[in-house]
């Protein structure tokens, strides 16, 4: 049975996990947002800080809160996942507990969709310290990228992504550790899916805290299993696919 979605309507998922630092300014950017008809589901992964405390203050005058509070750690997939299944929008949003949205990001993004009919939109990221201050600007992306693009490319960061699930259906990310968000945009796209970029920084993406995607030797691994793996690919394609994988995630990251 297909589920039904509330149609305009944004589901924004967060897996929190001692997310306290950062968690007001994170929310404080989504009740920024020009598009305002949006749903808001936090996964608390069992953190030990003082998230849960954060979060049920801010339910007192924000309804449009959902929060969820998982029975042991399962790490962020198993969160976005359970975030996936409360969600009653028909668009999602994914975006990181310390992360932070420009005002406009999801009017410009619903705005490109219905243009183009796209049932996946990302949009160009910059790379912010822990006191907000930019320390990379503008990671440019293309106006689309397709299945083949992506298996040698890092473009797409997580927190950039809106999927519209009347048009993808009510998809879950693959169970992974790390990679999952890469795995998980492979597996949209392999039908033929394109995925729509706006080259407008509309993210401010934090560094120095992601501690599954810091260590760049592991997404290359985890580059290898998710191909290799999940995707089905022979092993001879694939290496060439982590060749360039590798190049191009230096070039963005040294440049």
């Amino acid at each position: 049975m297909e589920r039904e979605y509330l149609q305009d309507t944004v589901s924004v998922i967060i897996p929190v996990y001692n997310a306290g630092k950062f968690l007001d300014r994170t929310l404080n950017s989504i009740f920024a947002q020009t598009y305002k008809n949006v749903e808001i589901v936090l996964v608390d992964d069992c953190s030990k800080d003082n998230s849960a405390e954060i979060i049920k203050k801010y339910q007192e005058t924000h309804p449009e809160i959902v929060y969820h509070l998982q029975e042991t750690n399962q790490g962020a997939a198993v969160a976005r996942n359970t975030a996936l299944e409360l969600a009653k929008g028909r668009y999602v949003a994914f975006l990181d507990s310390d992360d932070m949205w420009y005002p406009d990001k999801l009017e410009k993004q619903l705005a490109l969709m219905k243009e183009k009919d796209a049932a996946f939109c990302f949009a160009a990221i910059e790379m912010v310290n822990n006191d907000d201050e930019v320390v990379k600007k503008k990671r440019k992306v293309k106006e689309k990228i397709n299945y083949r693009f992506l298996l040698h490319n890092t473009m797409i960061a997580t927190s950039s992504v809106v999927v519209d699930r009347e048009k993808k259906g009510d998809f879950r990310m693959p169970l992974r550790r790390g990679g999952q968000d890469y795995a998980t945009w492979l597996m949209l796209m392999r039908d033929g899916t394109v995925a729509y970029g706006i080259n407008e920084a509309l993210v401010k993406y934090r560094v120095g805290n992601k501690s599954l995607s810091s260590n760049k030797f592991k997404s290359i691994k985890q580059v290898w299993q998710i191909q290799t793996q999940n995707e089905k690919i022979c092993k001879f394609k694939a290496f060439f696919h982590v060749i360039g994988f590798t190049w191009n995630a230096l070039i963005k990251y040294l440049f």
